[in-house]
């Protein structure tokens, strides 16, 4: 992927020194800063075995990035990949960024043998519902249940 005068687009395996750069995207994303618990959160996601995670690096700057778990025995699911949380930078939405991501995780799961990659998104986020869409995910067996614990 080449835009005029920038180097191509790259992606690579997600690493505890692009830390700041993923966090800064998130925040930028979710229009608020990043609590410290959940950097740590991220920062041991990282360095757990057999996690794959990614970023996107266009002229040494990371501008998106995805973050997957291998789930295995989890409520009913024998093995299987879970996209937890993803995001580019605005400026570089609409450029096939976040595809080229899923598209590397796809080929990273199926040379592990793994078949289903699940996640979720908020019902309201219709952009990203889109995007997943357009990965070709559908509606799952899955249902999403919450409770909220009073303090």
């Amino acid at each position: 992927m080449k835009s005029k005068g920038r180097e191509s687009l790259k992606i690579r395996k997600l690493t505890v020194r692009d830390l700041p750069q993923v966090v800064a995207i998130q925040g930028i994303i979710i229009r608020q800063k990043v609590t410290p618990d959940k950097i740590a959160i991220l920062k041991e996601h990282i360095k757990k075995e057999g996690n794959i995670s990614l970023v996107a690096v266009a002229d040494k700057k990371v501008v998106g990035f995805l973050i997957s778990e291998l789930m295995t025995n989890s409520f009913g699911l024998d093995q299987g990949g879970w996209i937890k949380n993803m995001g580019v930078l605005p400026q570089h939405m609409g450029k096939g960024i976040g595809q080229a991501l899923a598209n590397r995780l796809f080929d990273a799961y199926r040379q592990k043998g793994i078949k289903e990659i699940f996640t979720t998104s908020r019902w309201d986020w219709g952009d990203l519902l889109s995007f997943f869409k357009s990965l070709g995910f559908e509606r799952g067996n899955f249902i999403n249940l919450y409770k909220r614990l009073d303090d």
